[in-house]
């Protein structure tokens, strides 16, 4: 019987495991977005967020146990600097997966796992409009005429302007 054995081992040994795991731990760090296999994406997502956690604590004890994990000093430096700025006040959930489909050689399911307040894209919504001939043609024919105006205001003060002087000299 299967109890309690929830863990994936992803059909490698345990060092293997071990290594692997903290590599793309590292490359998710380093690039904030990585494309790899469903299955690898979630056992990556339970072994980078408990670091992640770790490093809301800023202490010498906290980067020493990130390290031991992530064996890579520039990762550990970039999640003490960078992540943890961004990650301070959220109370969980840095990782987010999206699925991206099938590869093509065997089928796996593929998607790519991206650390969630890094992503340009989610953050910023940009709407798209679409133009008509209609509304391109109006949008150029309303500045044509508040040119036009704009030049003959001035024409008319500086006409103005020679007359109010020539009453004042007389």
């Amino acid at each position: 019987m299967r109890h309690n054995k929830k863990f994936n081992h992803l059909s490698r040994t345990a060092s293997h495991r071990k290594a692997m795991l903290s590599n793309m731990a590292c490359s998710l760090i380093k690039h904030k977005r990585i494309t790899t296999t469903l299955a690898k994406a979630k056992a990556l997502k339970k072994y980078v967020e408990p670091l992640i956690t770790k490093s809301k604590n800023d202490t010498m004890n906290s980067r020493r146990v990130v390290f031991s994990y992530l064996q890579d000093k520039y990762a550990v430096t970039e999640l003490f600097r960078d992540i943890r700025e961004k990650v301070l006040d959220r109370p969980g959930g840095y990782t987010r997966i999206i699925k991206t489909g099938f590869r093509q050689s065997d089928g796996a399911d593929m998607c790519f796992i991206e650390l969630v307040d890094f992503d340009e894209n989610m953050a910023k919504t940009k709407k798209k409009t679409t133009r008509t001939r209609r509304s391109k043609k109006s949008a150029a024919e309303a500045p044509v005429a508040e040119a036009a105006e704009a030049v003959e205001a001035p024409a008319a003060e500086v006409a103005e302007a020679p007359a109010a002087e020539e009453a004042k000299a007389e």
